[in-house]
């Protein structure tokens, strides 16, 4: 393992080379007085250029996604919108009792009853199969890269800078090659939401599991369990609050994103809240953004639910 110190001159070495880059690049331009082209890297024009490759050297890949991400989203909704609004209330509530209380039962059936009274229930239906289907292609891709990055120090270091890059570019950035790829429409945005709700459930899978106490580890090596044993027994099992943390910030990530791809047409609430930002409708606005707070109440406490009775099982809580 590198030591801090290490650590320290690795990060001040290259901090020196970046600043005499820097320093040189200066003086190259104070001597030459070099012309504004000549000093610009374009950086943007090679994404571009590299965007527009891959559009016409993998089109089939792209079909494949929109078929596999588009099909279960109007799936669901169509699902989803199929019970009536008052048997739907009951299910949630149901769920609600089971995982939470009877207070966030009651406080459910409100929710989802006020969200039908403002006008709001189809939109919200769409928005609900949109995040269920990125949170889950996020989880596919999150949790297993989670787990190899607790496994593989090269894994992490090699991930670390990807999930930082998707976590800090601005929002609005991902859905412009969404729009260059699929056009206007709900997978386009759940492209960009997955981008973008994905970073939590990679970072806090691998830090479960790199929390888990090394003496139990190691005392199941010595009584003769693999690897794996001790993967699926011991690891993933000791991690899974915090996995589920994961999911709960995967979720969340998801429906605020959702919100803002309604600006390439990705329907739903979000939509609605654009019409009430494009028109100063302020009364469409806030009962677009009241339901999406509703859903978002309603899914943190249910994965936060699930977690908890998933620790109980485990003798963890």
């Amino acid at each position: 393992m590198e030591t801090l110190s290490e650590r320290v001159k690795s990060s001040g070495a290259i901090a020196l080379v970046l600043f005499l880059v820097a320093i040189g690049y200066w003086l190259l331009d104070a001597v030459f007085n070099l012309p504004e082209e000549v000093q610009r890297v374009r950086v943007g024009d090679r994404i571009e250029d590299f965007v527009r490759w891959l559009r016409d050297a993998i089109p089939a890949f792209f079909d494949a996604i929109e078929t596999i991400l588009g099909n279960p989203i109007d799936w669901l909704e169509s699902f989803y919108a199929w019970p009536p609004v008052i048997a739907f209330a009951i299910i949630a509530a149901a769920l609600a009792l089971w995982l939470r209380s009877w207070q966030f039962a009651i406080v459910a059936v409100l929710g989802f009853l006020l969200i039908d009274a403002m006008a709001q229930w189809g939109r919200a239906m769409e928005t609900l199969a949109l995040v269920s289907v990125a949170t889950v292609a996020a989880l596919i891709l999150g949790i297993p890269f989670g787990i190899l990055a607790a496994r593989s120090q090269v894994v992490s270091l090699m991930v670390r800078p990807v999930l930082d890059f998707m976590q800090t570019l601005p929002v609005f950035v991902y859905l412009l090659p969404a729009l260059f790829f699929w056009g206007v429409g709900t997978v386009p945005g759940a492209v960009a939401t997955l981008i973008f709700a994905t970073p939590p459930g990679v970072r806090l899978t691998e830090l479960g599991i790199r929390q888990v106490d090394q003496t139990t580890i190691e005392a199941a090596y010595a009584f003769g369990a693999t690897p794996n044993q001790v993967l699926r027994g011991i690891q993933l099992p000791l991690a899974l609050p915090t996995i589920m943390a994961g999911v709960n910030q995967v979720i969340m990530l998801a429906l605020s994103m959702v919100v803002i791809a309604g600006i390439i047409g990705a329907g739903g609430l979000g939509n609605e809240v654009l019409r009430g930002v494009q028109r100063l409708n302020i009364s469409l606005g806030f009962e677009a953004g009241i339901s999406v707070v509703i859903l978002a109440i309603f899914l943190d406490r249910m994965t936060e639910g699930i977690g908890r009775k998933a620790s109980r099982s485990l003798g963890l809580a």
